[in-house]
């Protein structure tokens, strides 16, 4: 009865003005937009919790939170964001699969032109020339519709595996795609379009198959589905809640060695804040495609993708199962800057191209990875996140190793 009552006198209030204090870059008129709360609407303190949260998932805003001043059912809003630097350069160093050192330049802006919109851009060198743009506009059409543009041109030596053979191949993929962006409501979102890309594999080295083919060339159109379920709630480098996040994606291509195939993975998030600075964080991936004995099968095990130790493209399946757990602990943090430690287990297994769902219960197939590792954090910059994480397989026949990345592992 009490709830009911609040609930009826919340009713009778409206809202008569929202302002916001602190966007300096950001257009007001497009936080407005994404807000449920609107003017001459009834005032709910649910919703504009909400929209709290909706501000604070922007790469735009780092902290977002409201006052009320209310008089003769009449309130007025004020909303402070503080606002995050959006311009990211992109440096990256890594090793390519004959252990030479490689690069990645580029940047990206997260908040283009003030109104909530991404583009960025980058540059490759592992051997070979690769380079990549992308623009997303979220709410370029209304509060709930958008679009994301993305064109690609990639290269890169693989590992391709078959029987207990392997040999590596100069892959590349140079694609354009499209996709339409839906927001349902405040946990719901939805993305849906189309890919047009091209494959070329070329062979460089190591121990091949009169079955497998030296040089491919195909055209493909890829049809990709992604819905969100979002109920996390973020306090600077703090998470707390849960997500889950589906893949979907069927592939034509028409060529005697690839069949069409579907591939669907879903990943769930599970976000939980112990006192002040502790944080633990998981991820469970659970992944299929259709199951082809070919060695372009698309699950990959990989140090940058689910396993942190276990190396570069060490093999791959035709499904995968990956958890992966960690507890963050803030140890030091001062005005904008933040040092995390974290303790961390990966943990996943295979099924083998052609295989049997069995696969995932087979030994052989489970690597189990374990570390310690250490984030340097800037509060006031989206995703200024610097990693290092060392991994030490647990598992029969394992590697260990050193992982370097920008942002969460996840």
């Amino acid at each position: 009865m009490f709830l009911g009552v609040l609930n009826t006198y919340s009713q009778e209030k409206r809202i008569e003005s929202i302002a916001f204090l602190g966007a300096k870059k950001t257009k007001t008129h497009v936080l407005k937009k994404i807000l449920n709360s609107k003017e001459n609407q009834p005032f709910d303190s649910i919703v504009l919790h909400e929209d709290m949260t909706r501000l604070k998932r922007l790469p735009a805003i780092s902290n977002a939170y409201f006052q009320t001043s209310c008089f003769d059912k009449k309130c007025k809003i004020t909303i402070t964001v503080e606002e995050n630097f959006t311009l990211i350069p992109e440096v990256n160093f890594h090793k390519t699969v004959r252990q030479n050192i490689a690069y990645r330049i580029g940047a990206g802006e997260f908040n283009f032109l003030g109104r909530n919109m991404i583009l960025g851009g980058f540059y490759q060198y592992n051997g070979f020339d690769s380079y990549g743009i992308n623009f997303r506009a979220p709410t370029l059409f209304s509060a709930k519709w958008g679009l994301a543009l993305n064109h690609q041109n990639w290269t890169s030596e693989e590992p391709l595996y078959f029987g207990n053979e392997s040999a590596n191949y100069k892959y590349q993929n140079i694609s354009y795609e499209v996709l339409g962006l839906y927001e349902h409501n405040f946990k719901n979102r939805v993305q849906f379009g189309i890919n047009f890309f091209k494959e070329k594999y070329n062979y460089l080295s190591g121990n091949t198959s009169t079955e497998i083919p030296t040089e491919l060339d195909i055209n493909k159109k890829l049809l990709k589905l992604i819905y969100t379920f979002d109920d996390l709630d973020y306090h600077y480098q703090y998470i707390n809640g849960f997500k889950s996040e589906f893949y979907g994606q069927y592939v034509t291509s028409g060529n005697e060695y690839q069949d069409d195939f579907l591939i669907f993975w879903n990943d769930f998030f599970y976000f939980k804040r112990f006192g002040k600075r502790g944080n633990w964080a998981n991820r469970l991936r659970v992944g299929l495609s259709s199951n082809d004995d070919t060695p372009f099968a698309p699950f990959a095990l990989d140090n940058n993708v689910n396993l942190r130790g276990v190396g570069i493209l060490v093999d791959r399946g035709t499904g995968s199962i990956v958890l992966n757990t960690e507890y963050r602990y803030t140890l030091y943090e001062r005005n904008w800057f933040v040092i995390q430690g974290n303790v961390f287990t990966d943990a996943g297994t295979w099924r083998l191209p052609g295989g049997e769902l069995s696969d995932f219960i087979d030994s052989d197939n489970l690597r189990i990875y374990s570390g310690i590792g250490v984030r340097l954090i800037h509060k006031k910059i989206f995703n200024a996140i610097f990693r290092i994480d060392y991994g030490h397989g647990l598992t029969k026949n394992a590697s260990k190793g050193f992982v370097f990345g920008i942002g969460q592992y996840f």
